[in-house]
């Protein structure tokens, strides 16, 4: 069955796909229904705010990414930049532009994802907009979130003799989008019905289609006492957000090849692709994890954290930043992340 939008309008469409919503947030006082949503935080919190905007044929490419997916995503990735700062998403706005193409059971399985997310995080979905788009799907979500006075934790705050530590692996979600390239390139280029080679893959794509913010490593860090000096989350590749914060900090940095986690199904496919390992670790990109310093002196606090690797630390800014390899060499970060103005696509290219 397929729904024509037009069928609906805007509005009628806004209504359909957010029927039923109820805030659960204290600091939403009026949600969807009105010209703008009302928000009201107390005085001793800090009001945190992020956007991000994706495109079809930039960000992602609905040949094998499903809508549903993709609302999730959508949402946990800018949960993901609140967490960032140490804060805690509270409510999103969603607009979309649609193209003729999409029809009433597509935006369905959009906010499907969407809503998903927003329940798994207790976030509320307080307003949005729909538009009509010439170039495919367009989705701009904006979060807002609250961090306690003089908790929020910013890129700029690292210091000399700091440790580095990262949470869960690095270079999972890479490897999954170039699983799915491949799959949608074979699949081209036969007419013949060919079921895509997924198995024992599955995590490689669950870390692709559907990552999670890293709420739980903030609970823990919480939890022991330790306020990091300086974070980010992975979404550009670990090169280039460790030099984010290095730039902002003025302060160098070294990295140990041998301690940046990966995953072994991540190995296995480098090796099946021919890549080299660390580089795609480095430069990967959307594995959503928090990268963050912390004062030497909270060393065991972090070194007995599940889910945190200690993989380097803080140098004077004269020093640079640099990779320290498993032999002992010294090479120097290069930020080679994805960008979608040089791509022009949603595939990362890290050198070999």
């Amino acid at each position: 069955m397929r729904t024509e939008i037009a069928t609906l309008g805007e509005f009628g469409l806004i209504d359909h796909l957010t029927e039923g919503i109820q805030p659960k947030n204290e600091s939403t006082r009026y949600g969807i229904g009105d010209d703008a949503a009302v928000l009201s935080y107390p005085a001793d919190k800090e009001v945190l705010v992020t956007t991000d905007l994706l495109l079809e044929g930039v960000h992602f490419d609905l040949t094998y990414v499903p809508l549903k997916h993709l609302g999730y995503k959508a949402a946990v990735v800018n949960f993901s930049d609140i967490y960032a700062m140490n804060g805690t998403p509270k409510q999103i706005t969603v607009s979309l532009g649609l193209s003729k193409r999409f029809c009433v059971e597509d935006m369905e399985e959009l906010y499907a994802g969407i809503r998903l997310a927003c329940e798994a995080y207790n976030v509320d979905i307080v307003g949005g907009d729909t538009c009509s788009s010439y170039t495919g799907l367009t989705i701009s979500i904006t979060c807002i979130g609250e961090g306690e006075k003089g908790k929020t934790v910013y890129r700029n705050g690292a210091k000399e003799t700091d440790l580095i530590c990262v949470s869960g692996d690095l270079g999972a979600a890479y490897m999954g989008l170039q699983l799915l390239e491949r799959e949608k390139a074979v699949l081209k280029g036969t007419d013949k019905d060919v079921q895509p080679d997924f198995a024992g893959k599955e995590y490689l794509l669950e870390r692709q289609l559907k990552p999670e913010a890293r709420k739980d490593i903030i609970e823990r860090l919480h939890k022991v006492g330790v306020q990091p000096t300086a974070m980010m989350d992975i979404s550009d590749g670990l090169s280039s957000e460790l030099m984010h914060i290095c730039s902002q900090s003025k302060v160098g940095c070294r990295v140990y090849e041998e301690h940046i986690p990966i995953d072994y199904q991540t190995a296995v496919m480098a090796e099946e692709f021919n890549m080299n390992l660390t580089t795609c670790a480095l430069n990967g990109g959307e594995d959503y994890e928090l990268l963050f310093t912390v004062p030497i002196a909270d060393h065991e606090k972090v070194a007995d954290m599940e889910g945190v690797k200690l993989i380097g630390h803080i140098t004077k800014p004269e020093l640079g930043c640099a990779l320290i390899t498993r032999d002992g060499q010294e090479f120097e970060l290069k930020a080679q992340g994805w960008n979608p103005l040089k791509n022009g696509g949603n595939t990362t290219e890290p050198a070999e």
